[in-house]
């Protein structure tokens, strides 16, 4: 059955019933457009009456008169002043204006895509914080979030900056693998390419996720401001330390927290290991200390790679010997075993005479020594004996006489590390980009943030002791004599290095102690005692 069309008057008046309410909607909006600024000065009106009302009612009944009086002889003198009352009018509607504008609204949640993230969040925390047997669950799939996320912040692209989780009590938060679970669920979740700081509250049954700014780099060499004895090794988090030291910091001078490194007859870890990645910054730190021990002590460098990074300390003040080679590095470890023993002898002499110790051992003396597996294959090779072996006394002995060994080496030649070296070596830091399981193969323990796999050179973690796990970024102290360096950079340098030695001084103490790499080591030691004889 055909349907037979409506009437001309219903098919023609709801096209009419639309344009009234269109013209209706736009006269509306022109309206408001047009009385915008009565409706503000009216709503700011009605805002300072409001306050007025409640200033009134909180003003004490024994003071109201007085109050009212000083209004009222206010508002007279305004009244006799020429043009006083348009002045007073032009004042209040400026107020009006003022109390009444539109004020953007504070946000007091997160926004639907900040709910989405949060939600999301909380879904993938399910199967890691929740147990079938559980009567009363935290985490449950389509639970309220709200019950464990009790803080949140994002960024402006919608990413959470700051998370506060409450886990229940039954999770095993004091094993390592279910926290490791855990902070890589949550870096993946909240956006990779960040570092993150994962602080657990076992106690409390909480995780605090934050994320971490980027260390500043642009922190040259220059002058710390430290005692003897203590050496920057670079810079960490202000509420990581409990200390800060002026810094040069480009064309201003701040406040940086130090990751201050103690040697000395009283440090607990008189001895460093630094290891990283090829162009990790190893030899940056090593030139950093170099320059930083020359302050107060002699230097002995051993350049196992031999890419001549060290040239510029070569005939310094201070600077004992620069060796690449394997003879010289085995001749100098050599003297510097002997020079442990002398030490050794001549403070246990001093102290059963009474007598103060030596000037000639109160110096620091440091054995720098850059990649040491270099020349243990080179030693194997011509089957001379390993470097690392005469570095035996100086590690053992070396806090009481006054001798602090430095080893920096990369991740593939770690296993080639002596016991010795790896058990005296208690400071310790890592460079470059490495993953948790490298970390904590050189710290003995894995960080409580996640490494980046960018990072710039100089950047790592450091660990001294049993101390805390410390994120580290190390001055910029390049080679200057390298053409990629910055003019700013190669000054800062030369800046900090000591004067030349005089033709009389380049015979070195170490050349002229340096015994016979052919001659027996019972018959070296003979030597060297009856050397300290003739000097006491």
């Amino acid at each position: 059955m055909a349907r037979r069309p409506l009437p001309r008057i219903l098919s023609s008046g709801s096209a009419s019933i639309t344009r009234s309410r269109e013209f209706a909607r736009t006269a509306a909006d022109n309206a408001t457009d047009v009385l915008h600024p009565l409706i503000t000065i009216t709503r700011g009106l009605r805002l300072l009456a409001g306050a007025g009302r409640q200033k009134w009612a909180a003003t004490p009944k024994d003071k109201r008169g007085p109050t009212l009086f000083t209004v009222a002889a206010c508002v007279f003198v305004v009244a006799l002043i020429p043009y006083g009352s348009v002045l007073a009018l032009v004042t209040v509607m400026g107020a009006a204006a003022w109390k009444g504008r539109e004020r953007t609204p504070a946000k007091t949640g997160p926004d639907e895509a900040e709910t989405g993230r949060l939600r999301s969040l909380y879904e993938a925390l399910v199967p890691y914080f929740s147990v079938a047997d559980d009567p009363s669950p935290l985490f449950a799939h389509g639970g309220d979030w709200d019950k464990v996320f009790s803080g949140y912040e994002f960024d402006g692209n919608g990413r959470p900056t700051r998370l506060q989780v409450t886990y229940p009590a039954y999770f095993t938060d004091s094993e390592a693998a279910s926290r490791i679970r855990i902070e890589q669920l949550l870096h993946a979740k909240s956006g990779r390419g960040r570092e993150y700081h994962f602080a657990w509250d076992e106690e409390g049954n909480r995780l605090v996720m934050s994320v971490l700014d980027a260390l500043p780099t642009s922190i040259g060499a220059q002058r710390f401001v430290t005692a003897p004895g203590e050496t920057v090794l670079g810079f960490t988090d202000g509420d990581a330390v409990q200390r800060t030291v002026p810094v040069n910091d480009g064309d201003e001078t701040r406040d940086a927290p130090p990751v201050v490194w103690r040697t000395g007859a009283r440090s607990t870890e008189p001895h460093l290991l630094v290891v990283g990645q090829p162009g990790s910054g190893t030899t940056t730190l090593m030139r950093s200390i170099a320059l930083q021990a020359l302050q107060h002590g002699d230097i002995l460098i051993i350049e196992g790679s031999g890419t001549g990074e060290y040239a510029c300390l070569n005939g310094r003040d201070g600077v004992l010997a620069v060796e690449c080679g394997l003879a010289g590095a085995l001749a100098t470890l050599e003297w510097a075993a002997h020079e442990t023993e002398r030490r050794l002898i001549a403070a246990n002499r001093a102290r059963q005479s009474g007598h103060p110790a030596p000037d000639d051992i109160k110096r620091p003396l440091w054995i720098l020594l850059d990649r040491p597996s270099v020349l243990g294959h080179l030693a194997a090779a011509d089957g001379k004996p390993d470097p690392q072996e005469l570095l035996q006394v100086p590690l053992r002995h070396g806090r009481a006489a006054n001798v602090t060994v430095v080893v920096t080496d990369q991740f593939d030649s770690l296993d080639t590390l002596g016991e010795t070296v790896r058990t005296h070596t208690r400071a310790r830091a890592v460079l470059g980009d490495c993953s948790r399981d490298q970390v904590e193969s050189v710290l003995g323990t894995e960080p409580h943030t996640t490494p980046t796999p960018d990072v710039p050179p100089g950047r790592g973690y450091a660990r001294l002791g049993t101390g805390p796990v410390l994120r580290l970024q190390v001055p910029a102290t390049p080679d200057p004599y390298d053409e990629a360096t910055s003019e700013a950079q190669r000054q800062a340098v030369l800046g900090l290095l000591p004067g030349l030695q005089s033709p009389a001084e380049e015979t070195a103490p170490v050349a002229a102690s340096v015994p016979d790499p052919a001659m027996p080591r019972t018959v070296i030691a003979a030597v060297a005692v009856e050397g300290m004889a003739v000097g006491d």
